[in-house]
C-alpha cells in the first residue's frame, strides 16, 4: 500500500494545484483521526437508545437548567 501511494504522489508532484489538494485533504484526515467525537453508525444509535432508558430531567426555567448545567 506505501509503494502505491508514494506512485500515486510521484505523479502528481509536478502538478502545484494537485499537490495543494492533496495537502488539504491528508489534513482533513488526519483531523479526523484525531477526532474523539467521530464515532460509527452503530455506536450512535446504541447511545441513543442507553439515553432513552435513562430518567429525563426537566426545569421550570432557563435559570434552573443552567444552575444544573454548572453544577456538572
Amino acid at each position: 500500500m506505501n509503494t502505491e501511494l508514494w506512485q500515486s504522489i510521484g505523479a502528481i508532484a509536478e502538478s502545484e494545484p494537485l499537490m495543494k489538494r492533496l495537502t488539504r485533504y491528508a489534513k482533513k484526515l488526519v483531523k479526523e483521526k484525531n477526532d474523539s467525537t467521530l464515532m460509527s453508525e452503530e455506536e450512535f444509535f446504541a447511545k441513543i437508545e442507553r439515553a432513552e432508558k435513562q430518567q429525563g430531567r426537566s426545569f421550570a426555567s432557563v435559570d434552573e437548567l443552567d444552575k444544573y448545567i454548572r453544577s456538572l
